[in-house]
């Protein structure tokens, strides 16, 4: 089992570079971020965690940039985004900024998407709610294409461009693992048809492993060995015996969860979580 540790960065809390730093040191295997661009004040769309919004939420830095940042000064740990909004981003545009990141980072980026909950989010960048999941795969689908061809075109309903030179490719081949977040059938299904792994949130969408069975059985009817799928799991608990329960379904990632708090606060509980890696790993 391999364990990475996620965590809103914001303006407040513990910066990127310390907190990649010292996650390395601990030996965590990853270190995660969310996005958010902003947080439209009308809060019309419900938040799915409950009732008031946390302030990280709107606080958070870009991804990308905070993830830079702890590459350029960590050599081992891998950086991933967890989750990327990519209906809200260019995709031309954010499939060099990965293979930039990738190449940087000596082939350590792990892409982690989601479709997003926030309906007047996206609106501000020209997304439809409605729509947002057929708009990810085509985004998807087309820097797929930057990332493994030389001369790359891709002609869908949402993203459409001639042949194109886009330099650098990542390192990582065909190109850094693409890992979709989500509970539902139709999102299992989705990690059949264009992505490379599932990332569940813990305690979310019902019975782990008839889930897991219904990924697998998805993937063979699409032609697809369901090891050629990496599980890992979101927001687990740092408990033993959910490590071995994750562990006997094929997890091979717990993503755990810090607070945005101040360096002290969360330095503490990082300990806590090395600790726990230690006597698992043991």
């Amino acid at each position: 089992m391999k364990f990475g540790v996620m965590i809103f960065p914001t303006d407040y809390s513990i910066q990127p570079i310390e907190l990649g730093r010292a996650a390395e040191e601990r030996g965590f295997e990853s270190i995660w971020f969310p996005e958010h661009t902003h947080i439209p004040t009308s809060r019309r769309t419900p938040w799915p965690g409950g009732a008031d919004l946390p302030k990280e939420y709107w606080h958070t830095h870009d991804p990308f940039v905070a993830l830079s940042a702890v590459a350029a000064s960590t050599s081992r740990i891998k950086i991933a985004t967890g989750i990327c909004l990519i209906i809200e981003r260019d995709p031309i545009t954010t499939a060099k900024e990965i293979a930039s990141l990738d190449l940087i980072s000596g082939g350590r980026f792990l892409f982690g998407i989601g479709g997003g909950w926030n309906a007047e989010e996206m609106e501000n960048h020209g997304a439809i709610y409605k729509e947002r999941w057929k708009i990810v795969r085509e985004k998807i689908e087309a820097m797929k294409r930057i990332w493994t061809e030389d001369e790359a075109e891709y002609h869908g309903h949402y993203v459409n461009f001639d042949p194109i030179w886009s330099w650098p490719k990542p390192v990582q081949k065909p190109h850094p693992p693409i890992i979709l977040g989500g509970e539902s059938k139709w999102a299992r299904q989705r990690v059949v048809d264009y992505c490379d792994g599932w990332m569940p949130i813990f305690g979310m969408g019902g019975d782990l492993p008839e889930r897991v069975a219904d990924l697998h059985e998805r993937a063979r009817k699409a032609g697809r060995d369901p090891r050629s799928i990496s599980l890992s799991m979101f927001g687990a608990p740092a408990e033993p015996e959910v490590a071995a329960f994750l562990e006997g379904l094929g997890f091979e990632r717990m993503v755990l969860a810090l607070r945005s708090v101040e360096s002290a606060k969360a330095l503490t509980k990082l300990d806590k979580y090395a600790e726990f890696i230690r006597k698992v790993g043991a």
